[in-house]
């Protein structure tokens, strides 16, 4: 299949209300008992897709050692001065060779007041498909948390 087949076909599942593109995470039962939820459009999926991405750190999927990012790795390390830069960059780097049709738009990296043990990390992006549309993503961390 061409590449412009390829797109109109996804277009056209896209735009269906009847069909799903994918399977939604975090895994669970849906409001209908189904196993898994499931996502309507392309957008929907990508989220699902970048918070799988994020959330895996490289060598922990069995059989794509490449797929994640070692995001967890430096959330915390007093090390760093950067902290904002250095996810910039690794997010960048992970979604560019694992989704590159997901467009990363802006990446804010912030500590909560009240808990500095808190990192909190907000992903505005769009996908190929649809650039004009966006959504966000946001994933809080905690250094207390067990992950």
């Amino acid at each position: 299949m061409n590449r412009d087949a390829y797109t109109n076909a996804v277009k056209a599942i896209n735009n269906d209300d009847d069909r799903y593109v994918g399977i939604a995470f975090p895994l669970g039962f849906n409001v209908e008992g189904r196993l898994f939820n499931q996502t309507k459009t392309v957008l929907e999926q990508a989220k699902s897709n970048l918070r799988n991405l994020l959330l895996t750190t490289k060598g922990e999927r069995v059989g794509q050692p490449e797929f994640g990012c070692n995001l967890i790795d430096i959330l915390f390390d007093q090390n760093i001065a950067d902290i904002s830069g250095k996810v910039d960059e690794i997010i960048r780097e992970a979604v560019s060779q694992q989704l590159p049709y997901i467009i990363i738009n802006d990446i804010f990296v912030s500590s909560t007041v009240n808990d500095s043990n808190q990192l909190n990390i907000q992903l505005e992006f769009s996908v190929s498909l649809q650039p004009e549309i966006f959504d966000s993503l946001l994933l809080q961390f905690n250094m207390d948390a067990q992950y």
